[in-house]
This record gives C-alpha cells, sequence and structure tokens, in this order.
C-alpha cells in the first residue's frame, strides 16, 4: 500500500479513536460519578493533553505501520502500547510541572491514572479502533474500491 492511503486511513481511524475515547471518558464519568483527573491541584489541561498525546501516538503508529497492513498483531499491539504509555508519560510529566510535589507522587499520578478506568479505556480504544484501520487497509491492499454513492454508479 502507497504511504498516502496508509497516512489517510491512519487519519480516518485516529478520527474514530478520538471520538470514542470522548465518548468512553463521558459515560464513564457520567455512570461512576467520578472526574477524569482525580487531582485539583494538576489543573483542566493535563486530561485533554494526555489524551491528544494518545492520539498523535495512535495516527503515528497507524500512519507508519499500516503500509504493511498483513502484520495486524504487531500494528494493534504497537498502536495498544503506544497510546497508553503517551497518556501515563504526558500525565506525568503535567502533573510535575503543575504541581510542587515531589517525583514519586508524580509517578504515582500517572500510574493511577494508567490504571484506572479512564487508563485503561485509552488502549481498548486503541485496539479496537486500529483492528479496524488494519481490515480497511488490507482490503485496499487488495484492490477494494471505495464506497460510491448511487449517483456515481457507472450507467446512470
Amino acid at each position: 500500500m502507497d504511504a498516502r492511503n496508509a497516512w489517510t486511513i491512519a487519519g480516518f481511524a485516529t478520527a474514530l479513536y478520538l471520538a470514542v475515547v470522548v465518548c468512553g471518558y463521558g459515560f464513564v464519568s457520567l455512570l461512576l460519578d467520578i472526574e477524569v483527573i482525580g487531582d485539583p491541584r494538576v489543573g483542566v489541561l493535563v486530561g485533554p493533553a494526555a489524551v491528544g498525546a494518545s492520539v498523535l501516538a495512535v495516527l503515528i503508529t497507524l500512519g507508519l505501520r499500516l503500509r504493511r497492513p498483513q502484520r495486524m498483531a504487531g500494528t494493534v499491539i504497537t498502536a495498544t502500547v503506544a497510546s497508553w504509555l503517551a497518556l501515563v508519560l504526558v500525565a506525568l510529566i503535567g502533573h510535575i510541572l503543575s504541581t510542587t510535589g515531589s517525583v514519586l507522587e508524580s509517578v504515582l499520578f500517572g500510574l493511577v491514572l494508567g490504571a484506572g478506568w479512564f487508563g485503561l479505556l485509552v488502549p481498548a480504544a486503541a485496539a479496537l479502533v486500529s483492528s479496524l484501520a488494519v481490515v480497511v487497509a488490507r482490503g485496499r491492499a487488495e484492490g477494494m474500491e471505495r464506497p460510491r454513492w448511487p449517483w456515481e454508479q457507472p450507467g446512470e
């Protein structure tokens, strides 16, 4: 598959990934009555920055790996791990920058976020979306054409 098609599929899959994560965060927060970021000292930007880093990690992973869509397991595992690590690392760095606490406290904050409901939702969404992206990329590599609107059909 050429790089342009791989990055196009990766872009649409990443948009779906962001939508699934935001929707999942909203439902988990609403149903369990908990905040995404439990520490009020951290501020309001750490959560969106961590999710943004996770989205960027999924985009880069899929963009690079979808050139060879036959490697589904490797792509799914890489996207899953990269999304979780990006979320935890940015949350950890954000905690360090926004509080005057110790580094150990920030490491614990990042790990607790990554092991909680919100942190586990990120790799689950990445696994689901990257699996779908690989299936689409495989189809495109095998010659599947894009769906056509009724008015685009030949002979009409």
